[in-house]
């Protein structure tokens, strides 16, 4: 049962960071989801989203 049934060692600390965030930002902790996501788009602030390109190597 669960989510994450196995967890690569090259994302391992965007997968802490996840749950890092999450925990910090629980319902128990009175945060209403509008904080929450109003944090998240805080932190997504500047960063792009990249994806490389089928016919580009990996390791260019």
């Amino acid at each position: 049962m669960g989510v994450y049934h196995h967890v690569s060692e090259a994302h391992l600390k965007r997968y802490l960071a996840e749950f890092n965030f999450r925990y910090n930002y629980r319902a128990s902790l009175k945060i209403s989801d509008k904080e929450r996501a109003d944090k998240l788009l805080e932190g997504a602030r500047g960063k792009r989203l990249t994806y490389r390109r089928i016919d580009e190597s990996a390791h260019a």
